[in-house]
Parts: C-alpha cells; structure tokens; sequence
C-alpha cells in the first residue's frame, strides 16, 4: 500500500522511547467493511464497459477516416503505448494501493492535491448531464425501430406533396432534425420543450439509477449484458457486412495509409486526445474501479489488457461503419449514374451500351465526355465513388443519420436498427455506470454522511442530473450537447492529468511509487515506467493542452446548426452569452484544483494543516482477504470494543497504532 514519508531519524539514529514503546511496535489498521467485486470477470468487464464507449463507434471511424487511414492508426498506436498505457496503469494502481475515489487518492499523496479528485467529479457530472440525453436518444430510435417499414425510410407527404424539407435533404436527415429533435435554425432559438425526448431521459436516468442503486455489487451484474452485448452485435454486422457490395472499397478507403499526415500538428493533437478519451483518463472512474480490488490483483497486466480490448474494439467497429458506409456510398453512385444516364441515353449514339458501365467506366466516361454535355434543366453528376466516402460524417450525424441510411437498405431492416439501437443503448449504459462511478465513489469514500445514506444520494444524484439534464430537452438542446461535449471536459480532464502525473511522479515520487508497486505486487515494475511518468508523459500532455489552447486562441469556437429554409446543415459562430458559458463550464471543472491549494494554505495559516500526509488523512478501508483475521489480534484488542464486520474482521472508522 502506498504510505507516506516517515519522520527522519534524529541524528543520534535513535527515536524516542515514546514512539518505540518496548521496542517493538506493531501498526494494524482497523478498516471499516467495504463492496469489492464478487469475480475478477465482473472487474474486467465493468472497466472495459467503461473504456469501451460511443467513440469507439462513431469518433475513432470518423478520425481514421479523416486523418490517413492506416497512418493515423499507426501514430494512435504509438501515442497509446507512450502515453496511454502508462497513465491507465498509473491510475489502476493508485486505486488499487490506496483503496479510495478520486478525491482521497490525491489528498493521500498530498493534502495540497485534494482538489484534483474534486476537478474530476465535476468533469464527471458535466459529461454524466449530456451522455444520458445521448442514451435518451437511442431509446427514442430504439422505440421507433419495431416498425415494419422503418420511419426515416421515406420522406412524409403533406396530402400528395412530399414534404420540402426532407425532399432536399434525406428522409434520415429529415428524421433526425425534426421528428427526433425538432431543431431550432441556431442556439439563440431555443424553442418548447421536446416532450419525447424528455421522457426518454427520463427513462435513461431510471435504468442508470437501477443499475446504480447497490453500487458495485448492482453495477457489476449489469455488465456482463451491457459489455458483452455490443460485441455480439458489432460481430453479426461485421459478417453481414463484409457481404455487401462495396464493402471492400469501403475498408479499403478507410485504411489506405497517407503517412503525410505526420506532419500536420493537429492530427496528433486528434490522436492524443482520442487516446486520453478512449481509455478514460482523469475522469476518476478508472481509480474508483480499482479501488475495490484486492490488492494483489495483476493491475500492471490488467492495464494492457483492457487498452488491447479497447484498440481492438476501435478497429472492429472501423471496419463495420466502413464496411457498411462504403455499401451506402456505391449503392448512392450506382443510383446516381442510373439517372444520369437514363437522362442521356436519348441523346448518345449506343444508348444501349451505356447502360451496363461499371462506376470506374462511368467515371472515365465523365472525364473525357459527359461533364461537357448540357442538358436543359438537368446536371450531370459526377458520381463518384470516393466523394461519397470523402463524405466523412461524425458523432451523432453517423449514428443517427449515414448508419440509420445504410440499414434501410438491409433486407429486414428493423430487425437490424433493433440491434444497432440496444447496441448504442448498452454502450452509453456500460460508460454511464462508470461515469457515475466516477461522481459516487471519491464523494461517499469522503463524507461519512452519504457513505451511510449511498441508496438516497445515489437516487438524488440521478433525479438532479435529470433536472439539470432537461436544457438538453428542448428544441435547441443538440447545440447545448455539442458544446458540452467539446468544451466541458476536454481542457479540464488533460489539466487534471498533468497534475496526476506530476504529483504521482514528483510529489510523491517515481520510485517510491515503483517501490509501493513491487511491494503489492509481489513482483518488480519494469524501471521504464519511471521515465516515462517523469518526462514522457507530461511532455506530451503538456503538449496536447498547447495545442488544444492554440486551437481554441486561432480558431473561432463554432457549432454546426441546421437550417430549416434550407434543409442543410451549416456553421455558425457561437454567441457571445454561448462563449460565457463555454468559459465558464471550463473554469468550474478546472476550479476545484486551485482552490483545493488555497484551501491547504489557509489552513496552515490557522496553523489547523497536517503536517503530512499521513497526520489527519482516514482512509476509508476496503475488506479484502489479506487483512488479518480477528482470532490474531486477540491479545491486542482485549478491553478494546470494536465492531466486527460479517466475515470476521475488524470494523472502524479509522486507524489505530496499537
């Protein structure tokens, strides 16, 4: 277990008769009864349910795609193993030696750190506040799916008219924006709220609140389900993927390396980030986890294999979206050059011929020919291939809008939105219970008061979060997700990662905390960790905050609106009251740091601040089956009534020196 510095010698080597007694002195913590996971399976399951999450589906597809396929998966290996790796052990063994949340690993290893644990339940919550709306939303599409003919499959008609905003855009497109959301033209519009959506909030909240309610020993059941089933899911759209037509192209455009990539700053600033999201990094969930393991559980082996499971996880879903996408984008071209052609074949020679051209020769007929025909009234269009797939879509717009395309093409496709939707609902789930893992743990580790009342505040926390939640509801709610979602916890959870580091590697000291290992382990961490804690990572954190910074300094902060009048998407600038709360949602997250630090100071002012660690810090103790049993410590404890916990061993608030 991690300890604190001792007290020096004083010169003559000698200690005081009071601390050495007769001699021999013998240290036992009395540790009050806590959950730990019933099997290691669940352990493992909960933290890849974690790690594993949205992004894996719809963010790492989108960034691969956009920044030189198989290049950027190469650099987000790298980055991985440098980076991410090293801090996911960090965190897993921090929680594991210390046996707390967030907030009293840091105050563990230095009171003046407190504020980090603190920093990270904020980030937690704010990410916890959009999330569920994302779940909602998925519900919403999951209820719509039992439908024979799906819903978004055609454009609605207004008596014998179709309606104008889907016939410019797409019945998916149409589906989303206004049937979904019923989106405002701009956050300034901020509309009724939407009733749907706030009841399948409601609903997201109530499952999160049931598989929350007993803590781990609730959250643990849940996910063998809710981690397992996304697998099961990607695997069945991966076969029948991998047999649509076009498939290939789509896979093969997805990993095509372009090693120029390299030199664009911002591509590492992507990878970087999508690395730190990925294995959830500074939320705290990742320590609250741990920290109901027994102590001499394997972390350093459990840390490569959740990152494995997570990188792997990334490119299975890779090759779904692009094996499924690159079927939607030939199927789109082929239609495409159906049309143009029957549209021309009245004015060319061998009308009969050009109706069997393949996409290559319709492409090279283009190029050479039909882009110099005029045609009244109609353009010809290229009809590319590759443009389609260039047509990268992100986030929510390739969930809810290109995948949701691609499957009503599928035979029985509401078979197939059925399990997209359960899929995304388990995925969103598995994260939530982490997230709020995150919030939950390090607060009633801390505070005695809601460590005795877990079920209420567990149930509050969730009833508040559905409040608060409820801005997300109304007309204008995706932009206020968009901006949570980039603004909230990115600058943050990296700020708080340095000071992990930092204060982990400098404060408490690199190879103090290798010693701690070794001794928990029962076996030697590799020395390489030491430097790469010390100068590796935060170098490159150090950087991605610059980086990040000088994104946000150079670039106008903007969110991507749809326009009604024009049924397509367009950017705006955010408003000035919308840039307020952007900078105000990123000082509250990151305030808790400093103000943790003023808080130590004023108290040693007040001469009221311990003088180590170890002077006024209670942890919360953790049972675990190398405690020793009560029968030992019968000699010790006689005249001394203490509370036994169920399975025989000593139950207290706090340490004793006996």
């Amino acid at each position: 277990m991690m300890t604190s510095e001792k007290p020096p010698l004083p010169e003559d080597g000698r200690r005081d008769e009071a601390d050495l007694g007769s001699g021999v002195e013998q240290q036992v913590t009395l540790e009050m009864a806590r959950d730990g996971w019933d099997s290691k399976v669940e352990y493992f399951l909960a933290q890849v349910g974690f790690s594993v999450g949205l992004g894996n589906v719809w963010r790492f597809p989108y960034l691969c795609h956009q920044n030189g396929g198989g290049a950027f998966i190469l650099l987000y290996v790298v980055l991985m193993a440098l980076v991410g790796v090293p801090l996911f052990f960090l965190e897993l063994a921090a929680g594991q030696s210390i046996r707390q949340g967030s907030i009293g690993v840091w105050r563990h290893i230095s009171p003046k750190l407190v504020g980090i644990g603190y920093s990270s339940c904020v980030v937690c919550f704010f990410v916890a506040l959009y999330y569920n709306v994302i779940i909602g939303w998925s519900i919403f599409y999951l209820g719509n799916s039992f439908q024979y003919t799906l819903p978004w499959e055609e454009c609605p008609k207004e008596g014998n008219i179709t309606v104008k905003e889907c016939a410019e855009s797409s019945p998916t497109s149409y589906f989303w924006y206004r049937k979904a959301l019923d989106i405002t033209d701009s956050i300034n519009e901020t509309g009724e709220f939407n009733m749907i959506i706030t009841g399948c909030l409601l609903a997201a909240w109530f499952i999160v609140c049931l598989g929350m309610y007993k803590g781990i020993k609730s959250t643990g059941k849940v996910m063998y389900f809710s981690s397992v089933f996304p697998y099961v899911v990607l695997l069945c759209f991966l076969i029948r993927g991998v047999t649509l037509d076009g498939a290939s192209e789509g896979i093969k455009f997805m990993f095509y390396p372009r090693l120029e990539i390299w030199a664009d700053v911002q591509v590492w600033r992507q990878a970087a980030t999508q690395v730190f999201f990925a294995l959830g990094l500074g939320f705290g969930s990742v320590i609250a986890y741990s920290s109901y393991n027994p102590r001499n559980n394997n972390c350093h082996r459990d840390a490569f294999t959740v990152s494995a499971v997570n990188f792997l996880t990334s490119v299975l879903a890779s090759l779904v979206v692009f094996a499924v996408l690159g079927f939607r984008a030939k199927t789109i071209a082929t239609n495409c050059v159906k049309r143009n052609l029957k549209a021309i074949s009245g004015l060319l020679i061998n009308a009969s011929n050009v109706e069997n051209l393949t996409l290559n020769e319709y492409e090279d007929w283009y190029q050479s020919e039909g882009q110099y025909l005029k045609i009244p009234e109609y353009n010809i269009a290229p009809c590319s291939l590759e443009e389609e797939l260039k047509q990268g879509v992100e986030g929510t717009g390739l969930a809810f809008i290109a995948f949701t395309e691609a499957m009503t093409l599928f035979p029985w496709s509401p078979f197939w939105s059925v399990l997209f939707f359960l899929m995304l609902l388990n995925l969103g789930l598995s994260t939530m219970f982490g997230t709020m893992a995150g919030i939950l743990t390090p607060l009633t580790d801390t505070f005695k008061t809601l460590r005795n009342h877990k079920l209420i505040f567990t149930v509050c926390s969730c009833v508040l979060g559905f409040l608060i939640g409820l801005m997300f509801t109304q007309r204008c709610g995706n932009y206020f997700v968009t901006m949570f979602d980039d603004y909230s916890a990115t600058l943050p959870l990296i700020i708080v990662v340095i000071f992990q580091t930092v204060s982990v590697a400098w404060v408490y000291g690199a190879d103090r905390f290798l010693e701690d290992l070794r001794q928990m382990l029962n076996r030697p961490v590799p020395v390489v960790y030491k430097y790469l804690w010390k100068y590796v990572c935060p170098v490159a954190m150090l950087g991605l905050l610059g980086a990040s910074l000088l994104k946000m300094v150079l670039t106008t902060p903007t969110y991507t609106a749809w326009n009604r009048e024009k049924a397509s998407k367009e950017d705006l600038p955010y408003p000035g009251w919308a840039l307020a709360v952007l900078i105000t949602l990123i000082i509250i997250a990151f305030l808790p740091v400093p103000l943790g630090y003023l808080h130590f100071l004023l108290l040693g002012r007040l001469g009221q601040s311990p003088a180590d660690t170890e002077a006024r810090y209670e942890p919360c103790a953790t049972t675990d089956t190398d405690l020793t049993p009560l029968d030992t410590l019968h000699p010790l404890l006689e005249g001394n009534h203490l509370p036994h916990s169920p399975n025989g061993h000593i139950e207290s608030d706090q340490s004793s020196v006996l």
